[in-house]
Parts: structure tokens; C-alpha cells; sequence
């Protein structure tokens, strides 16, 4: 549903146009509203963005869970808690609230990237960074298959 990895720049307002694939795949979903929520990836940070109807699906197993386990109070107090419903407007922009903008240190440039059923908007700078630290991952998990 969501590949693929696109440059856009967010607006002195905080809003950034979501990719038109990504706008495709939502219109087939018959749901245009979006929520985000922050996301870590190793030392990086950047933001996680679900069609709405993806994101019930994480809400129903977060309720299947123990209410009393730490590590599920945990979870819900860094991904849970800060998620927030940003629906598309009129051409197709999200605005991404200060709160999340600050978590992932977007200023301007982002690089949105697909990740199936969602995808993640980043820092365009942490984005490199990601991708230099998953390359070395990738070259030696190679090394270990002999290629």
C-alpha cells in the first residue's frame, strides 16, 4: 500500500503534502484521516502516520492487553498517548501539530517513506543518517550470506 520514499518541504505553518501515491492508496481505503504518533528507530526519530482505519486495528490490540503491565502502560504512554488525528485538507496537506514536529526535529525538509500499511515522516538530514547506518547493517548482513 505505502513505498516508496518522497522530498517535500513542510510550510512556515507546519503542513507537508502527503506523496499522491500515498493519496491514492488512501482514497482506495475510503478514508482520507490520518494519525501520528512518534516513532524511534535506534537513536533516530521521525513519526509514524496511519491511515486512521490502521491505526483502530493497533487501538483493538492495545486493548486485548494487560491495562497493569508496565510495559504496555510504557508503550501506551510513547506511542499511545501522543498520537493525534490529522486529517488531509483540501490539497492534500496534513499539518503536523508542534508536539510532533519538535519529537522527530523537523524544520523544513522531510523525506516521507512507504512502510506497507503506514509510513514515516523524517528529518530529510536523519533520513541520511538512517540510511547510511541500514546500509553498513545490510553490506555485512551480505558478507554473511557470501555475497
Amino acid at each position: 500500500m505505502f513505498r516508496g520514499h518522497f522530498q517535500h518541504a513542510v510550510d512556515e505553518k507546519g503542513r507537508v503534502a502527503v506523496p499522491n501515491p500515498f493519496r491514492g492508496a488512501l482514497s482506495g481505503l475510503q478514508d482520507e484521516r490520518l494519525v501520528a504518533t512518534k516513532f524511534w528507530m535506534r537513536d533516530h526519530r521521525c513519526l509514524d502516520v496511519y491511515p486512521l482505519s490502521a491505526w483502530k486495528r493497533i487501538e483493538e490490540r492495545v486493548r486485548s492487553m494487560d491495562p497493569f503491565d508496565e510495559d504496555v502502560v510504557s508503550f501506551c504512554n510513547l506511542y499511545v498517548a501522543p498520537a493525534q488525528e490529522l486529517p488531509l485538507d483540501s490539497q492534500g496537506r496534513i499539518l503536523i501539530p508542534p508536539l510532533l514536529r519538535d519529537h522527530a526535529g523537523i524544520k523544513r525538509d522531510v523525506t516521507i517513506t512507504g512502510d506497507v500499511d503506514k509510513f514515516r515522516i523524517w528529518d530529510r538530514q536523519v533520513w541520511q543518517e538512517v540510511l547510511a547506518d541500514d546500509e553498513r547493517r545490510a553490506r555485512e548482513v551480505f558478507r554473511r550470506f557470501g555475497r
